[in-house]
């Protein structure tokens, strides 16, 4: 529709027909959004943001392929690190541009965590807990990781049941926190996998609830509806 406007058509019907997909049941709308002004300044300046985006996307094209030739000797790593949840394809080669793939490095995982800056802080003093925040580290990885907790969040595995678990303990809005707690572990999986050079194997959704004490679950419960201000009976079942 746009190089149609840039072409020099106006009708709001022909422009209307050019529309595919589920935008053909929406015709009559497109019909009625493209009646209006366009003329021969509005043409120039789509002609100029359409040129701009097509540069754009081929030089964002000329990186990706860069970025393919530069990570190729370590598709085995890339492979291992997307067997992660939340981990996709962009995400594994930031986090192996900025850590690497020698694990030997780092001693521990608990080093790569204090390395990247996910590793909570612990400032007590006279038995007083004052802040929990992380410490300063690499913000490429921060925020890469970061993003991955929030997708993992969303998934069926142990990280995403533990990111859920985690939300809750820290109210409606502990999202953030949560976050950062589950980017720590996903940087204590990251060296595992890396060290170990095998795939990440996931304890299950259900790993939490799989190792709780019954009664101390039942417990819990029925505080929560107490809390609501509910009267609980425990009937045991037949």
């Amino acid at each position: 529709m746009i190089e149609a406007l840039i072409a020099g058509q106006r009708d709001p019907a022909v422009l209307a027909e050019l529309a595919r997909g589920v935008m053909r049941t929406k015709i009559p709308d497109l019909t009625m959004a493209c009646a209006g002004r366009f003329g021969d300044h509005h043409a120039l300046l789509a002609r100029m943001h359409t040129d701009h985006i097509d540069h754009l996307t081929s030089m964002i094209g000329g990186l990706d392929d860069r970025i393919e030739q530069v990570v190729d000797p370590f598709a085995e790593q890339l492979r291992l690190l997307r067997s992660i949840p939340g981990i996709g394809e962009r995400a594994a080669q930031v986090i192996i541009s900025e850590i690497g793939v020698d694990m030997s490095r780092f001693p521990t995982a608990a080093h790569l965590a204090s390395w990247a800056g996910l590793c909570p802080g612990n400032n007590e003093s006279a038995g007083k807990h004052k802040s929990g925040r992380t410490r300063k580290g690499n913000s490429e990885i921060r925020a890469i990781l970061t993003e991955c907790a929030w997708a993992a969040g969303r998934t069926g595995t142990y990280v995403g049941a533990q990111f859920r678990r985690m939300h809750r303990r820290f109210g409606k809005k502990g999202g953030a926190k949560a976050t950062i707690a589950i980017a720590h572990t996903l940087i204590v999986i990251i060296w595992h996998v890396l060290h170990d050079n095998a795939e990440y194997h996931d304890l299950g959704s259900d790993y939490f609830t799989r190792h709780d004490n019954p009664e101390t679950r039942k417990r819990r419960l029925i505080r929560d509806l107490q809390s609501l201000g509910y009267q609980v009976a425990i009937t045991p079942a037949a």
